[in-house]
């Protein structure tokens, strides 16, 4: 039996929760998400909690009842704050800039990177070296801030490009002319 999947899941106030049969429709301040159940786990209310239970005991479906909980406790967080993912650009000459719905990356090639916004999701850029990806789907936030992060992965030589805020790079030594 799952450890994370016996913990409850607490619904903040103004947080409404719809359980279904294969899914769960959070709405909250900041959004509404409908989560899709994996198969064999439910999802029961008790009071201002949400707890996670297999439908019935098979060795087989104890793998789902953590990612159940789990997926389901991202959704009331992300209704009610919200997540996001700070990247930091480095590089002389590398910067980002807002403009409409697209964000314009200058990362040292020959041309200008048009990146465009997905629905659901604000990117902010703040200092032209600083970008926020923020939105209440947590799988939604953490890929599109692998994609920006992609367009110029950090060189682990000079140590620039796009990385996400706090990573630690693992300097590489070049090689020595001797």
């Amino acid at each position: 039996m799952s450890r994370v999947g016996k913990k409850p899941i607490p619904v903040p106030p103004g947080v409404k929760v719809d359980i279904r049969t294969d899914a769960v429709e959070v709405k909250g301040p900041k959004g509404t998400l409908i989560q899709a159940l994996p198969p064999g786990v439910r999802i029961e209310a008790s009071g201002d909690r949400l707890l996670a239970h297999l439908v019935r005991e098979d060795a087989s479906l104890g793998k789902f009842h953590g990612l159940g909980r789990s997926l389901v406790a991202n959704a009331v967080h992300g209704v009610s704050e919200g997540f996001k993912k700070e990247l930091d650009i480095v590089g002389i000459g590398y910067r980002a800039e807002h403009t409409g719905k697209q964000v314009v990356f200058s990362l040292g090639y020959s041309h200008l990177i048009e990146f465009d916004i997905p629905a659901g999701i604000e990117i902010a850029v703040e200092k032209q070296t600083h970008v926020t990806v923020s939105g209440i789907d947590r799988q939604r936030v953490g890929q599109v801030a692998a994609n920006i992060r992609a367009l110029r992965k950090p060189d682990p030589y000079k140590q620039k490009g796009v990385r996400y805020t706090g990573e630690v790079l693992k300097k590489k030594v070049g090689k020595t002319g001797a």
